[in-house]
């Protein structure tokens, strides 16, 4: 990773590290993101419960998410946990880094097509955008989404080159939001109403996507770039259902899910 940040992480802040050395009681990690800092985590925070071989967790060179515990910054002496990250935390974690390393990618890129330093490209950016952004994929993710000018940072023809490589490579943000959809008739020509209503909340702008399930079950979910503007296209859907369905005497449960 280019990105190094200076001093000492905070406690209680998830770092990534490299698994240095495996000794009986303890392991020693860099700290990738803090110009490769020694970290320690002891054998009780590797894992819950009695653990009889320490290296069934972890051995030299394994990537780990752990928890900043204590710091000493006098003796340098940083003492991290591996048990106190859920699954969740990791993988949020691990996901900003892979943002990270796609950003760092794209400067890499403009960087050898201008026959440049990419870690100089690097710091160059970094000095005036990571003192607004808290990183340099948030800088570049809003280049996508508010039209971020990069000229203000550096010269032209490099800030465009920037900005082309970023639109294509980073895409805005989408949530997703819907659930399941139980429409039935007794009417002769009940199959054709509930086709017809179907078809009505799809016609709406920035419709939702429905499809059959089975047995009188329809999936129905709408994508976004925010969840107001969802809310609002899943409501109209709804609401729209609701009156046809209620006029033509369809019988209909919508029942929301929610996504992991």
């Amino acid at each position: 990773m280019l990105l190094k940040k200076e001093g000492f992480p905070e406690e209680d802040e998830l770092v990534l590290c490299t698994v240095t050395a495996v000794q009986f009681h303890s392991v020693f990690v860099k700290l990738d993101e803090y110009n490769n800092r020694s970290g320690l985590i002891h054998i009780s925070e590797i894992a819950p419960g009695r653990i009889r071989n320490i290296r069934d967790y972890v051995v030299e060179g394994k990537k780990v998410v752990c928890k900043v515990l204590r710091i000493d910054k006098e003796k340098g002496h940083i003492d991290l946990s591996l048990r106190r990250v859920n699954e969740a935390q990791k993988r949020n974690k691990l996901n900003q880094i892979k943002q990270e390393q796609l950003a760092e990618k794209i400067i890499e890129i403009v960087a050898k097509e201008n026959k440049q330093d990419k870690t100089k490209l690097y710091d160059k950016l970094a000095q005036k955008l990571l003192e607004k952004y808290p990183s340099m994929f948030s800088a570049f993710e809003d280049v996508v989404l508010s039209g971020l000018d990069l000229s203000k940072f550096i010269d032209a023809k490099l800030a465009k080159q920037l900005t082309d490589a970023i639109t294509q490579r980073i895409k805005p943000p989408e949530v997703e939001i819907g659930g399941d959809l139980m429409l039935s008739s007794h009417a002769p020509d009940g199959v054709e109403l509930i086709k017809q209503a179907l078809k009505e909340a799809e016609s709406i702008k920035n419709g939702p996507l429905i499809k059959y399930k089975g047995t009188g079950v329809y999936s129905i979910w709408v994508k976004s770039e925010d969840y107001k503007s969802a809310e609002k296209v899943l409501k109209k859907a709804i609401e729209g259902l609701e009156k046809f369905s209620k006029k033509h005497k369809i019988h209909m449960e919508f029942k929301r899910i929610e996504k992991d």
